[in-house]
Parts: C-alpha cells; structure tokens; sequence
C-alpha cells in the first residue's frame, strides 16, 4: 500500500465553544482526491498489484496546526516524535497540499528535512528565491510569470490603459504590485490608483472599519474603472465589504474587476450573508481546468450515510442547513433524498473546480512516477540485487521520476513539469455570471497560452459570451463614455418591418397590383431595403479594421441598388429601363469604392483631440474628398430619380408609382442633405450617431412611401386589388 497525504486548507474549523463547521466549497478537493485514487486503483495499467491510500489532514488556517500535523507524518502514531515510525507499514510517498501558500511554505520547510516529495495545488508557492532550496517541492499551478503576461495581455486586449491595483498591505501583495507595474509601464498602461488593506485585524475593529470607510469613499469618487485585484481568500472578503460600504453610502462603487488565479466566490458559513451580485461580470484567471469524465456522476452518487467517509455527515448538514436524527436540534431533519446539484455554486460546484483538477493531476503524477520507478527496479532486479527501491524511503527515490514524467490525463490535457519543478501550462479566462440565491457560473471565455506565438498569448476570447443573439452597447448612466452593458436590441429594430412588407408581396405576388409594378424590381428594392437597416449595425461597436473599411462601402453600394431600382420603376419604356437597370449603377459605384480602398481606406483611430477628458475610437475615413464624392454620387442618382419621377407623374393610374416616388425621393434629398451640416458640425461619437440616423430615416422614407399604400389595399382593401378595380380606375 502506497499512502498519499492531503493537506487540505479550511476543510474544517473548530471553534471554540461551537460545533466543528464544515466548509462546503472546500470538500470538492477532497472528493477529487478520492475520485482520482478509486480511478488509479482500478485502472490495471498503472501501479498494477499496488493498492494507492490516503490520509487527510487540516491545516486549520493556522500555522500551529499546519506544523503539528505535518510532524505527525514523520512521528509514532498519536506521538510527535520524529524519526520513529514504529509499527507502521504504510509507505507514505507524497504529501498534496495546501491551497494557501502560507500552508505550503509551513508544510515544506519539515518535509524538505525527510526529502518527503511536497506537491502544492495552490495558485502559486512561495517566493522564487526560497523555493529553489526546496528541491522536494513541486507546483501544480503554471509559473506565476505567466499570470503577469496574461494580465497584461487582457488588459491590452480590451485598451485599458487606466487602472488601479487593490492588494493586501504585506510582502505579497508589495511584490505583486512591484511585478506588475514593471510590464504594465512598459506596455503603456498607467497605473492610476493603488489601494492596500490590512487584513489581520477583527472585522469589528473601529479603527479598520474606518479605513474601510475611507478605502469605499475613495473607490467610488476615482474615475478609474477597472482594478487589478491580487485575489485570495481575505481579498474577497475585504472587497465584499467595501462593496457593502459603497451601497450604504452616496457612491456605489461599480468596476470592472480583474481577478488573480486565487479568485473564487465560493461561500461559508460565516459568509453567506454577503452578495456576490457586485462581482457579477467580473474577469478572473484560473489555473487550465477541463471536464473529467464520470466526476459528475461519481458526486452525485454520495452517499451521506456512508460510514468510509467522516466528512460527509458535516457537509451534508452544513450544505442544505439540516441535521440527521440521531442529533437532538430544532433544525429541519435531513433526509440524505436531498439533490448536491440543487446547491447554489457558492456553497458546492458539481463541476471539478481548478484546484480539485489540480488535486487529480497531483494523485496521478505521483501515480505514473511510482510506475515507472517499479518497472525500472523489476527490469534491473538482477543487477543490484532487488534493493534498488528501498521500502523505508520510497519518497527519496520517486522525485528523479516525478521531475520527468509526461502523460495525458483522461481529459486529454498533458502533464509535465518544467525545469523549474512548475506544471508547464497556461490559465482559463473565467467570466463570472452571479445569481441572486448565491450561485454563480464560471464561464470560460478564452485562455493565456505562453506557449503562443507573441501578440496572441490571449486567444478564443468571448468566443462564448452573448453567443446566439444580437446585442448593442448601451451606455451606463453616470459612467463615463466607454462603460456600457450589452443589451438585447429591441424588437421590431432590425428591419422586421421591411421583412414584412416582403413576406406581404410575396403571399400577394401573382395580384394585379404586385404585378402592374414590375415584381423583379419591387424584390429588388425590397431586399436591398432590408440591406439598408442591417448595414446601420456595421456602425455600432468597437471599431475594427474590418468594419471601418466595410461600413460605407456596403453603405453606398446597398444605397445605389435602391435607388437605381427606384429610378428604373418609373420607368415603363422597355428600351429606357435597360439603360438605367441597376446592375449598371452598381458597377459605377464599385469602381468608386475600390478606388477608394486602394488609394486611401478608411482604418480605425483614436481622437484625442476633439472632445477634453475623453479619448474617442473611431473610424477615420481616410480620404474626405473620397467620402464627399460618394455622396455626392448618391444625391446626383437621387435627384435624377426625383426628376423622373416628377415627369411621369401623368402614366395612366394603374402604372404610376410616380407621385408615392416622388415623395420618397424628397424625403431621400432632405434627409442627406441635412446630413452635410450636421456630419460637419458634430464631434465625436456623435458622428456615428447621425450617420446611423441618416441611414435609417432615408431607408424607412422609401419604404414608407412607396410601399404603404400597396400593403394598405393589399391588407384592408382586398377587393380593390383586382383586374376589374384597374381597369375601371383607367377609364
């Protein structure tokens, strides 16, 4: 029997004068454990004959207790007395633990006394310089240095060049600030603001609640918008009543929030009053996690009356707030039918968390090292005479193996460490989605990859956020001109009414009325109608370098279809509609274009210039002459069609469009011709908004005119829409 250690940090508190407390969120990493030593044991392919175990330990969240019970792996049973094992066959070879590197640094300078092998799943372990003379200590968490350049990355990602960083008042939180601002101020990003907090008072402090107080007050008047936030457990904590204070106060402190790879919402007794609903939207990294299959259905098959385990009857009734009945209390009874997956995620997470994961890959590590230590004592039995494993220090002889081992887990993710004993990988981009009942979802919306090529280290982000349906930026009132929340676009906003009149035309296409007007041409219009609305929405957004150089030409070409259609309409002589068909006038204004593109485009800039205190992105046209030459194409092709129109205004009535044309040109002309002053005599992100205005107004002008009328009869008058009706208005 090979026996693994698991130092599992606030598993388990015991007050005084109260009943010990479980800490739900927590039990997951010793699930996992269990799960990944069940799986190794049955799995006949490694460590076959050899039977894995495990002890757990608690830390207490207390170095006293972290030491004591790291001295009891190396004493007699119930006896603190290093170097006497006697009585005891158990081969211990690895100890797992902790999730704070406090409970990591305490553990490691005993067992780096024995050589006992130290594999910490917390974020990250203690400073370089004092891990590189722990030689047993491995780190199943990337190299903090990649958290660093993935922060950066993001940041970058998104233009935030104006932050502020919030950390604990200690040595960790000085050299987090030391090793971001180095890359931050290379990169052109400006630390605006740094706020600490001291943690080790009692929240009931009069002297820490007022630097609280004042902490809240700064936060809310600051215009910075988005902090850095070296996160771990007492920073939640700490942030949560800052929060609280902001509420209670005139300034509601609302930011953007970028977590470290400690970020977690997870909930405890003695926090579950306090709501998550500010981190809603939050950024945090996490160490790469991926779905294990059979750990969902190995939670819920729990049994809470299980004997083999001694922490399920406390999580049970910490989790759902009930007691069993051999336990006398005015509190609802469990009955063991109740449902994990009906837990909100603050308190239990029935997917494998980034820490549990870790905890996994740390079972098998030590798994796939003591198998490939065993086969190489079984090939070399002969030549040193089978004492090449030393049953009383396997631990000592494992760390050459555990230091090269390379395999894929059963979620296809490599394992490896580098020279650095550090696990070689990169960080989830979660996405944090609060509930009211105190459940949340971690959404993964892209990863830092080190291994990337450089300017892509940040990949497949938001790839999944707003999926399936179309949203628009809407600003936050109060907030600054960058903050916004995206919001479904409204109904009937996207060209519905457009869509209609099509779907009318074509229910009604084989009617005198649909007929007498050219259908082709009326489609035609119809479509490129439709092409108009949705074109608008190439305005809204970031602008990008795509976008910029499609919005005016799909702006123009769409445009000259309708108007081209329009202008052939009015048109009733064969020979005359061939020359004006709108195929021709869309070539012209494709060459237009094209020059345009190729000579000088449109590109993405920021305006720093035009408004004070704010720096504007948008689109620069490239070349004004161009973009006035467009227009003035479009109004030429616009006043022909009115002109037209005015002249065949005396057709025969079953023909003639030409007054309703008219009108819809007038409108047209009116619309863009208002639009030069205003364009010209408007700053900033207004500009966008009556071009989006010209758009619009002309599109449903055309629309309106020409099309009411014919969907009016078509819909209400149906019985006007015959031969008979024609011909006797023709007479």
């Amino acid at each position: 029997v090979i026996h693994f250690i698991l130092f599992s940090t606030e598993t388990a508190l015991e007050l005084a004068n109260v009943r010990k407390v479980l800490l739900t969120p927590n039990y997951q990493h010793v699930l996992s454990l269990v799960f990944a030593v069940n799986e190794v044991n049955e799995n006949p392919n490694i460590l076959s004959n050899i039977t894995l175990g495990f002890q757990i330990y608690d830390s207490y969240c207390d170095a006293k207790m972290t030491y004591q019970n790291t001295l009891n792996l190396i004493s007699h049973h119930r006896k603190t007395i290093p170097n006497y094992k006697c009585g005891v066959e158990k081969k211990l070879v690895a100890a797992i633990g902790g999730l704070e590197s406090e409970t990591s640094s305490h553990m490691a300078s005993i067992l780096e006394l024995y050589k006992i092998l130290q594999i910490t799943y917390s974020s990250f372990t203690p400073a370089v310089s004092e891990k590189d003379h722990i030689s047993s200590l491995y780190q199943m968490a990337p190299s903090e240095a990649h958290q660093y350049t993935g922060i950066v990355q993001l940041l970058l990602y998104f233009q935030w060049k104006w932050v502020g960083i919030f950390v604990t008042a200690d040595d960790k939180g000085e050299k987090f600030v030391k090793m971001l601002a180095s890359q931050l101020s290379q990169n052109g990003i400006c630390i605006a603001v740094t706020e600490r907090f001291l943690t080790h008072r009692d929240i009931s402090d009069l002297g820490m609640m007022a630097d609280y107080q004042r902490m809240a007050e700064s936060l809310g008047k600051t215009n910075v918008n988005v902090f850095v936030v070296n996160a771990d457990k007492n920073t939640k904590t700490s942030l949560q009543w800052l929060l609280l204070l902001g509420m209670l106060s005139a300034r509601p402190i609302n930011k953007v929030w970028v977590m470290t790879a400690d970020w977690d919402l997870s909930l405890d007794v003695f926090h579950k009053d306090l709501d998550i609903q500010n981190f809603h939207g939050a950024l945090s990294f996490a160490i790469h996690s991926s779905e294990v299959k059979g750990f969902h259905r190995f939670l819920l098959n729990l049994n809470p009356h299980s004997e083999a385990d001694g922490f399920i009857r406390f999580f049970w009734q910490q989790a759902f707030g009930c007691q069993f009945l051999d336990v006398e209390t005015e509190e609802e009874s469990c009955t063991g039918e109740e449902k994990l997956e009906s837990l909100p995620g603050g308190f239990f997470e029935m997917q494998m968390t980034s820490q549990s994961y870790s905890i996994y890959n740390a079972v098998y590590a030590v798994a796939h090292a003591s198998h490939a230590m065993l086969a190489l004592r079984t090939k070399h039995r002969e030549i040193v005479l089978g004492n090449y494993l030393r049953p009383q220090r396997p631990h000592f002889q494992l760390q050459p193996f555990l230091r090269n081992i390379l395999f894929n887990n059963s979620a296809g993710d490599t394992v490896f460490f580098n020279e650095k004993r550090e696990l070689e990988g990169g960080f989830d981009i979660i996405n944090w989605v609060t509930f009211p009942n105190k459940s949340f979802l971690r959404v993964k919306v892209g990863k830092m990859d080190p291994q990337a090529p450089l300017g892509i280290a940040i990949s497949h982000l938001y790839k999944r956020i707003l999926k399936g349906n179309i949203y628009h930026r809407q600003r936050k009132e109060g907030e600054p001109f960058c903050c916004y929340d995206c919001a479904p676009c409204p109904e009937g906003k996207i060209s519905n009414q457009t869509a209609l009149v099509f779907g009318i035309f074509i229910q009604h296409q084989n009617t005198p009325i649909v007929k007498a007007n050219n259908r082709n041409l009326t489609y035609t219009l119809l479509i490129s109608l439709l092409l108009c609305f949705l074109c608008s929405l190439l305005f809204i957004g970031r602008p990008q370098l795509l976008t910029c150089n499609l919005r005016q030409t799909a702006f123009g070409i769409i445009f000259s279809v309708a108007v081209s259609s329009v202008l052939a309409k009015t048109l009733t002589v064969v020979l005359a509609f061939m020359a004006t068909k709108p195929g021709s006038k869309m070539r012209k204004w494709a060459s237009i274009c094209i020059v345009w593109l190729c000579t000088d485009p449109p590109f993405p800039d920021l305006d720093m210039h035009s408004l004070p205190e704010e720096v504007i992105v948008e689109c620069n046209e490239g070349s004004a002459n161009m973009f006035y030459s467009v227009l003035g194409y479009m109004g030429l092709l616009a006043l022909v069609s009115f002109v037209v129109a005015f002249f065949a205004r005396k057709l025969p009535d079953t023909f003639n469009e030409a007054k309703f044309i008219s009108f819809s040109m007038l409108v047209f002309c009116s619309v863009w011709l208002s639009f030069v002053p205003s364009y010209l005599s408007t700053k900033g992100k207004y500009i966008v908004a009556v071009e989006i205005f010209s758009i619009l107004a002309s599109s449903a002008g055309i629309l309106g005119c020409i099309f009411s009328p014919k969907c009016y009869i078509i819909v209400f008058k149906p019985k006007l829409n015959s031969k008979e009706q024609l011909k006797k208005r023709n007479k």
